[in-house]
């Protein structure tokens, strides 16, 4: 945890960093361990104030003990809480109820946004309605918790990172999620490679989690993968240099239809391709590193009112 808020502070807030308090936390000392994540949540440590804490589900006996320690404590410089393992939208309510209720006790003066994973049947069933719920800011896919769900019908190789976007079953998770958030304009966010040391396997599975299903965020195992999968996620240069020439051309053109080429081929574009490169920009505006890939200066001028 340390290392990956050390990178954090030295990359800016280009990936968020959630501290684990359900699979990261000892059994039976859950709740001294929500203790040491407010400890971090109040540290310097948390220098762009985009640090999230994930507790353990809401059928868990210490679900409210948890939440009792880190939104009193930290609730202020909490990113989001993360809801492991909801089997619908009952717990997710009653989770939301809880951190809702502690954050007005403690005075915290905006609503601490929530992030639920999708790891069980019945958080699957009810997919588009956690999506729609207006407390929800992001659902991830719990791969491991998924497949083991499924008690022997999918086979492990199904948790590896060729085999997770094989299995119909896995797959067809990934895709309902991923949809489900775009429809009600929340983030999808990818599971994990397990193997993490294999940093062609995770640039692949990011690549494929982004470009063919949908992603926009990804979540790492280890703060070796945190690079490669930034990088996957992050418009390339080219991407980003045909967006901004078309942008630019469009705006010399009152924002009516221009003729652009590209690749020795014309083409035709107006407002309706203009809303995905403004897209491609505000991606690579968002996950601007150093060594990456930068936006031109004349663009520059179009994210003035976000600073």
């Amino acid at each position: 945890m340390h290392k990956s808020l050390d990178m954090q502070a030295e990359w800016g807030p280009v990936f968020d960093v959630t501290l684990d308090g359900e699979d990261g936390a000892p059994v039976g000392g859950e709740v001294e361990h929500a203790h040491l994540m407010a400890e971090l949540l109040n540290s310097p440590r948390n220098a762009h104030g985009r640090v999230g804490a994930r507790v353990v589900p809401p059928t868990h006996s210490a679900f409210e003990a948890m939440l009792e320690v880190l939104i009193p404590k930290a609730g202020a410089r909490l990113a989001y809480v993360m809801i492991p393992k909801p089997e619908g939208m009952a717990d997710l309510e009653r989770a939301i109820q809880a951190i809702d209720t502690l954050a007005a006790a403690a005075g915290v003066q905006h609503p601490i946004p929530v992030h639920a994973l999708v790891e069980t049947h019945g958080a699957l069933q009810a997919v588009q309605a956690m999506a729609a719920h207006p407390r929800l800011e992001s659902l991830s896919f719990g791969l491991m918790d998924f497949v083991s769900a499924h008690r022997g019908a999918i086979p492990q190789s199904a948790m590896g990172a060729s085999g997770q976007f094989q299995h119909p079953l896995v797959l067809r998770a990934k895709l309902e999620i991923a949809a489900a958030c775009h429809a009600h304009g929340k983030v999808p966010s990818h599971c994990v490679v397990t193997e993490f040391k294999d940093q062609a396997a995770l640039r692949a599975a990011a690549l494929k989690a982004s470009q063919e299903l949908g992603y926009t965020r990804m979540w790492s195992i280890h703060p070796d993968q945190i690079r490669t999968i930034v990088e996957a996620f992050t418009p390339s240069a080219s991407e980003i240099e045909q967006a901004a020439n078309i942008l630019l051309a469009a705006q010399a053109a009152q924002w009516g239809p221009i003729r652009y080429l590209h690749q020795g081929r014309e083409q035709l574009h107006d407002r309706a391709s203009y809303r995905y490169f403004w897209q491609v920009l505000q991606r690579a505006h968002r996950t601007s590193f150093a060594n990456g890939p930068q936006l031109p200066p004349e663009v520059q001028a179009f994210f003035q009112h976000l600073i």
